[in-house]
């Protein structure tokens, strides 16, 4: 199995892309000594969906969310996570607009007593 920082995902066709996965699910099942009829039922589909998947056929991706659940492998969703990135130019507005310095408020000055 190549790393996944060796693929070069953009080049392959979406059929290698399932069968990636594929054996992606495969591995892992295997590695945690479960048998597809195990994960099945675990995830709730049937054995037939897992050999499917296992085989880059097409499943939907409710059936894959649920066996990634099974075997903890629901990480890989991390990539999918949207993060927020201020451009240059914002940065460069908000720290314009930071403050730079103090200023001498009443809360300074000695208060005048009643007196």
């Amino acid at each position: 199995m190549m790393d996944i920082s060796s693929k070069n995902w953009l080049e392959m066709n979406d059929n290698a892309l399932i069968e990636t996965i594929g054996a992606f699910v495969k591995h892992h099942r295997l590695a945690q000594n479960k048998t597809q009829q195990q994960l099945a039922t675990a995830a709730g589909i049937n054995r037939s969906t897992v050999t499917q998947i296992e085989n880059g056929g097409k499943i939907n991706l409710q059936s894959l969310l649920q066996v990634l659940r099974v075997l903890h492998l629901l990480h890989v969703m991390d990539s999918f996570n949207i993060q927020e990135q201020v451009s240059p130019l914002q940065l460069a507005k908000l720290e314009q607009q930071k403050r730079k310095r103090a200023r001498n408020t009443d809360n300074n000055r000695p208060k005048k007593s009643d007196w």
